[in-house]
């Protein structure tokens, strides 16, 4: 259930795969993301370091 405090489960996982995805920025009145992502594809043509880690890169700059 969404909201609630119970405590979740971890798995930690080294990445080997990057995945392209298409974010969708519709919103719902109580300000929830209604369809946070969509796969596209996989990137077989890029690595896992070949990333910028979440809040760098041109990306994360241009926020």
């Amino acid at each position: 259930m969404w909201g609630n405090r119970d405590v979740l489960d971890t798995t930690l996982v080294h990445p080997v795969l990057v995945a392209e995805v298409s974010p969708d920025r519709a919103v719902d009145h109580g300000g929830v993301f209604r369809h946070p992502l969509r796969f596209q594809r996989l990137r077989l043509d890029v690595g896992a370091a070949d990333v910028p880690r979440f809040g760098e890169g041109a990306a994360a700059a241009s926020g």
